[in-house]
């Protein structure tokens, strides 16, 4: 992996919780909630200044550009929701641009994983522990779930093996 294992264990710890929250969010209600796209905006906004070199640092910003128009392309093309897209957008200034083939296989594994977990869960005592859970009854599937872990794998990874 690309990314410094410095640079992860800065960002790891302030956007796991953030991360997580979206997934559980993204369950509960089919929705990411536009203040913890803000916050991840801002955890790297903030912490990157201190785990970047400051032109790689400003470079990063092109990522969510970049992937903020993708986005929106996707999501008016109806294959992705709009708080996904702008989750997609605050978490890629966080990846290494060399790691981004890793990123896409990570991706994969990690949203077949969450899509197999969620329909067994689905199926079982889990959706009696939170019946009221919109995910459970709608066809679509929260994406939040596979983004979230994915950037949380991504940066827990490049702890252990970053450079």
């Amino acid at each position: 992996m690309d990314i410094s294992a410095f640079a992860a264990l800065l960002f790891l710890p302030f956007a796991l919780p953030i991360c997580i929250y979206v997934a559980f969010s993204d369950m509960r209600d089919m929705r990411i909630p536009n203040q913890m796209v803000v916050a991840l905006f801002a955890v790297f906004a903030i912490v990157g200044l201190i785990a970047l070199p400051l032109d790689v640092y400003a470079w990063r910003y092109l990522h969510v550009l970049v992937v903020l128009v993708a986005g929106i392309a996707l999501n008016a093309g109806g294959a992705l929701g709009a708080g996904d897209a702008k989750f997609a957008a605050a978490a890629a200034p966080f990846i290494q641009l060399a790691d981004v083939r890793f990123l896409v296989a990570l991706f994969a594994a990690n949203m077949l994983a969450a899509f197999v977990t969620h329909r067994i869960g689905k199926h079982s005592g889990l959706k009696r522990i939170a019946p009221h859970w919109k995910s459970w009854d709608n066809p679509k599937f929260p994406m939040g779930l596979a983004l979230g872990g994915t950037l949380a794998l991504y940066l827990a990874l490049g702890v252990w093996f970053g450079r």
